[in-house]
């Protein structure tokens, strides 16, 4: 009888512990339930990162003026400065068309004495431009290649506007 006592109450444990996993399986999937109720349907939204306003240029008319533009066909310039250390700033306005004259002057004839040598000036670009509706500002350091050209006898030295790069 013995025997049969403890094959008995083995069964009645076994029993418990079935018992007990039914419950805490119950509970689990209780809040499973109660939670996927609470879900919202999860929203994706297409956002639209701004891209940073990058400029390149090409020179026209015989390096007299250096146009620059957006590299990004969705940028639109409103307004562009170009600024030379230790000169005023230069307003290029929304066509973005630099004059050599203009830089001309802001360099007040630095470098005119030497003739078909490449020079290079660092020049900070400011400027505000839309994308995507929205008004932004933007710039950055870029380097214009230019150089002298002209002079002789009684002819007078200019600038030749060649290349903008950035800085």
């Amino acid at each position: 009888m013995s025997d049969e006592q403890t094959r008995r109450r083995l069964i009645n444990l076994g029993e418990l512990i079935a018992l007990a996993a039914l419950i805490v399986s119950a509970v689990g999937v209780w809040i499973a339930w109660k939670n996927s109720s609470q879900d919202k349907a999860t929203r994706i939204v297409e956002q639209h990162s701004s891209v940073p306003l990058a400029l390149r240029a090409t020179a026209d008319r015989d390096g007299r003026t250096l146009t620059l533009i957006p590299a990004d066909p969705s940028h639109a310039l409103e307004s562009l400065t170009v600024t030379i250390k230790g000169a005023s700033p230069i307003d290029v306005g929304s066509d973005g068309k630099l004059g050599a004259s203009d830089l001309e002057s802001a360099l007040n004839g630095h470098d005119k004495e030497n003739k078909d040598i490449t020079f290079s000036v660092p020049v900070r670009i400011d400027a505000r431009y839309v994308e995507d509706g929205r008004d932004r500002r933007g710039g950055g350091n870029y380097v214009i290649r230019y150089k002298w050209q002209g002079g002789g006898l009684f002819g007078s030295r200019s600038i030749h506007l060649l290349s903008l790069s950035k800085g």
